[in-house]
């Protein structure tokens, strides 16, 4: 406990350190003073607000972008934990990951990770996943290489009557398969870009869509040259 000089009496006081994170990654401190200043009643009084951001202003001020990043590791254990911590621990998101091993004797995985930021914080995160062992080369292919997106879903729809008819007719439309069936229910299988992905689910949800799994990106550069 602390004590405050409240007109010549000190008054018995308790002080609470108050930090919150937004979406936006800003921190605000605020020190709250907590006083006794009458008999049964306490008072809280904000005395400092102070706001300050993980990256520089001039960063803030820049446009958000979406990148996908390719990453080679050595497939042992602890690898993925290591580059998720790296993420989480500096406020960075990912918006989808996907990795497995890729060529079985050199025990080499491949983790496609899509993110969001700004230029700067992009070139950030590179360079920090460049300082975890074991990681053998990281690819910005949004950047480098104009890289071919899919994505795979499993849509479970439960209907009945006539909206089969429908369900179906639009499934053909986006090139979606049944993998399983009932007379009250369907499993679709759906492959491609996430954009098409995620109108099939929006067209979905009218026809009584009740799980979906998604796989997230799995991405590769165009043309000859490969990631090595």
């Amino acid at each position: 406990m602390y004590f405050i000089l409240y007109y010549g009496i000190l008054k018995p006081c308790y002080i609470k350190r108050v930090v919150t994170n937004s979406q936006q990654r800003t921190k605000i401190q605020y020190l709250v003073v907590i006083l006794n200043l009458k008999k049964d009643v306490w008072y809280f009084i904000v005395v400092m607000a102070n706001s300050y951001s993980h990256y520089p202003t001039s960063i803030n001020n820049q446009q958000v972008v979406k990148r996908t990043l390719s990453i080679l590791v050595d497939n042992e254990p602890g690898v993925l934990a290591r580059v998720i911590g790296m993420f989480s621990g500096r406020g960075y998101n990912i918006d989808s990951l996907t990795v497995t091993e890729t060529e079985h004797e050199k025990h080499i995985s491949r983790i496609t990770i899509v993110t969001r930021g700004t230029p700067e914080v992009i070139e950030q995160i590179k360079n920090q996943l460049k300082r975890v062992v074991p990681i053998h080369c990281v690819i910005d292919l949004t950047y480098d290489a104009d890289p071919v997106e899919r994505e795979l879903a499993l849509i479970k729809v439960i209907c009945k009557g006539d909206k089969q008819v429908e369900l179906l007719r639009l499934a053909e439309i986006f090139k979606a398969q049944v993998v399983d069936a009932s007379t009250v229910h369907f499993v679709l299988q759906i492959t491609g870009r996430s954009a098409d992905i995620d109108r099939f689910i929006e067209l979905m949800m009218g026809f009584g869509l009740v799980e979906l799994v998604r796989t997230g990106i799995a991405a590769i550069g165009r043309g000859k040259d490969s990631l090595k």
